[in-house]
């Protein structure tokens, strides 16, 4: 069974870095998406960026801030998170888009504050 995990989160003050990874239980194939959102509460799930054999792509607020990235045709995938800001914070998801369906992992939170 396929499944992923997030990992990396934690407290990060305003400015600072931080960089999220995203396990799979076995390798996949870069044509298979990876995509990061985040979720606050109250709000619905929001995308931040993704990864394809066609590039990548960002939510306006993060670009030029956040990359992501995957290992080749291994099993990790990564959101770097730069110059974070109060607003970044909230839970990090990872999902993969296989062809039996997209699978999410638990979540990890990053918080930004002083």
């Amino acid at each position: 069974q396929f499944q992923v995990m997030e990992s990396g989160g934690g407290l990060v003050q305003p400015g600072g870095s931080l960089t999220l990874s995203c396990t799979a239980s076995k390798a996949y194939s870069t044509v298979y998406p990876v995509a990061w959102y985040r979720e606050v509460p109250g709000k619905e799930r929001e995308f931040v960026a993704e990864v394809s054999r066609r590039g990548t792509n960002y939510t306006d607020s993060v670009k030029g801030r956040f990359t992501v990235s995957k290992d080749g045709a291994g099993k990790m995938a990564y959101l770097q998170m730069n110059d974070v800001k109060p607003e970044d914070t909230g839970v990090y998801f990872c999902s993969v888009q296989l062809l039996n369906g997209v699978h999410w992992g638990q979540g990890t939170q990053v918080t930004v504050s002083l």
